[in-house]
């Protein structure tokens, strides 16, 4: 067999496994999210299918398949189904550039499906192709109201983008490499880089929450005010492809986060005396990691209320963004006149800005939800606060 033939088939493989390994996450982590939910709201959550509700997922499956696949009559038939295959097309593509463990280390291969020299750069243009699935089948549907839900979608995810991608510019200044398995190598010599990013990291975590559209941020599916968003005419097999989506980013965002910012698919090198090479197990400490950031994911939904959408709007703008921008400012002025201090102050800086962030975290509110418009300027016109209380 040609070599270029046997390594696509590996990649073709390959790229199988992390499909089904993925939707298979998917299924299980809506049964999680729900119990988990439930423990929280001190109630039971899904517990009659199967031992212990293990087949809730299976029965979910089941009825997404066999329920009645409503077809809207002003629909563009093509475009709303291609839709909800774009956005999950997009999810699951974005997964494969991750590595799960160093090189040849998966039974001589490579544990990942590919790797680009753009990484992070090129799995943020491939994530953000999936707000093309939302746009277009909000508008595809033929109502105004999925249309008005996927114009919001839209706009709050690209909004978000931008602070997301100022975000780890710090990240790549010090790495100075945006391919994935040179981050986590530095970090594995350094030392995990939310300690260098503290900031740039809760800068990051907070935009994959909106990127994902995942509490407080869920207003493209905020049923109280738009009917189900850009879903509202969606049904059976299709709906449940955009579930799939979402949950399948929110997945990939927890593996972004975890090869970004801790280390990846290293673990922690002082277990190394205890069991010689366990730092370097492929798999292990990536799905490690990815399950705690998928376990907060739920906790903060379970905890925060959601914002308005001006709110939301603003925050994006008016703090996420410029605070971005900054972090990578004084990433660069102490790269360019301070190298030679070494990264450790670099860090307690990125700490101060966090911890000054935090402390003054009311004072900042107020200054982003400054009323605005008409009922700043009239006082016959009663303006609506905009504490978010």
């Amino acid at each position: 067999m040609p070599d270029w033939l046997a390594a696509l088939l590996i990649t073709l493989l390959k790229g199988v496994l992390v499909a089904l390994a993925l939707l298979t996450t998917f299924a299980y982590m809506t049964l999680i999210e729900r119990r988990l939910l439930a423990r929280m709201q001190i109630r039971l959550g899904p517990n009659r299918v199967g031992p212990l509700g293990l087949l809730q997922p299976l029965a979910d499956a089941i009825k997404s398949i066999f329920k009645e696949d409503l077809r809207v009559t002003m629909a563009d038939k093509l475009v709303y189904t291609m839709a909800p295959i774009v956005a999950i097309g997009m999810a699951l593509t974005a997964f494969g550039g991750i590595p799960a463990g160093p090189p040849g280390s998966l039974f001589g291969e490579n544990p990942w499906v590919y790797q680009l020299d753009a990484g992070i750069l090129a799995l943020l243009a491939i994530t953000s192709m999936g707000v093309y699935g939302i746009f277009l089948g909000g508008w595809a549907s033929g109502s105004k109201y999925p249309l008005l839900g996927s114009l919001r979608s839209s706009a709050q995810m690209i909004s978000y983008e931008l602070g997301m991608g100022l975000s780890i510019l710090g990240l790549l200044m010090l790495v100075g490499s945006t391919a994935f398995v040179n981050i986590v190598e530095w970090q594995a010599q350094n030392g995990w880089m939310v300690l260098f990013q503290s900031l740039g990291f809760a800068l990051f975590l907070v935009s994959s929450f909106a990127e994902v559209n995942r509490t407080p941020f869920d207003l493209p599916e905020a049923e109280q005010e738009l009917v189900a968003g850009y879903l509202t005419e969606y049904s059976a097999i299709k709906w449940a492809l955009f579930q799939m989506a979402e949950y399948v980013n929110m997945i990939t965002a927890s593996a972004i986060m975890a090869t970004l910012f801790f280390g990846g698919y290293r673990g922690p090198v002082f277990l190394e005396g205890l069991v010689p090479g366990i730092s370097s197990w492929p798999i292990v400490w990536l799905v490690l990691k990815i399950a705690f950031f998928l376990f907060l994911f739920i906790w903060v939904r379970g905890t925060l209320p959601r914002f308005r959408y001006d709110q939301l709007m603003r925050f994006g703008w008016k703090l996420l963004l410029p605070l971005a921008l900054a972090n990578t400012m004084l990433t660069a002025a102490y790269l360019a006149f301070a190298r030679g201090a070494g990264l450790w102050p670099l860090a307690l800086l990125s700490l101060l800005g966090l911890l000054a962030l935090l402390a003054l975290s009311d004072r900042v509110r107020v200054l982003w939800n400054q009323p605005t418009g008409r009922g700043a300027a009239d006082d016959s016109f009663p303006a609506r606060p905009l504490g978010g209380d």
